[in-house]
């Protein structure tokens, strides 16, 4: 498995104007959408809209603590978790509940990201299943994972 699986979504783009931007360009997404639009499921065990907001709630709490994590920990060791399993439960969670938890961690991991020194972002962490990376490579996953997502519910909301 790679470092980052989501690399090839950042395309060169720097990191932290994705993250930055994500929250508003989800509730720019999702705003003119109805309930059925919004829980329309693409295929068989394919995500609604709203259980991608809520699986992006879900990662950004995962990564509030990985970051934290890598940086409080000397070479910390990450947990992988099952994302299936955890979206077994999203039926429990509605889209605005799920893009404003999204939206407030995102904001207070981005005031984490404020703080980083450059020794910061070389220190090192280690996913199981992924390897030794840094916490810059954290960083630059949210990045891309973010664009995988939003690129999802572009074609979906187009459906």
């Amino acid at each position: 498995m790679e470092l980052n699986p989501y690399e090839k979504f950042l395309v060169g783009q720097e990191p932290i104007p994705v993250l930055t931007s994500t929250a508003d360009r989800l509730a720019a997404l999702t705003a003119p959408l109805s309930g059925a639009q919004i829980d329309r499921t693409p295929a068989p065990g394919k995500w609604s809209i709203r259980e991608i907001a809520a699986h992006l709630a879900d990662c950004e709490i995962v990564f509030s603590f990985r970051l934290r994590q890598t940086l409080s920990q000397k070479h910390a060791l990450i947990r992988p978790f099952d994302e299936k399993a955890w979206a077994t439960r999203y039926a429990a969670y509605d889209l605005d509940s799920a893009l404003a938890l999204f939206k407030a961690a995102r904001n207070w991991n981005l005031r984490l990201l404020t703080t980083v020194s450059e020794e910061d972002r070389h220190r090192p962490t280690t996913h199981p299943e992924r390897g030794t990376m840094t916490f810059w490579t954290l960083v630059e996953t949210m990045a891309g994972h973010d664009i995988n997502h939003l690129q999802q519910i572009e074609r979906l909301a187009a459906i």
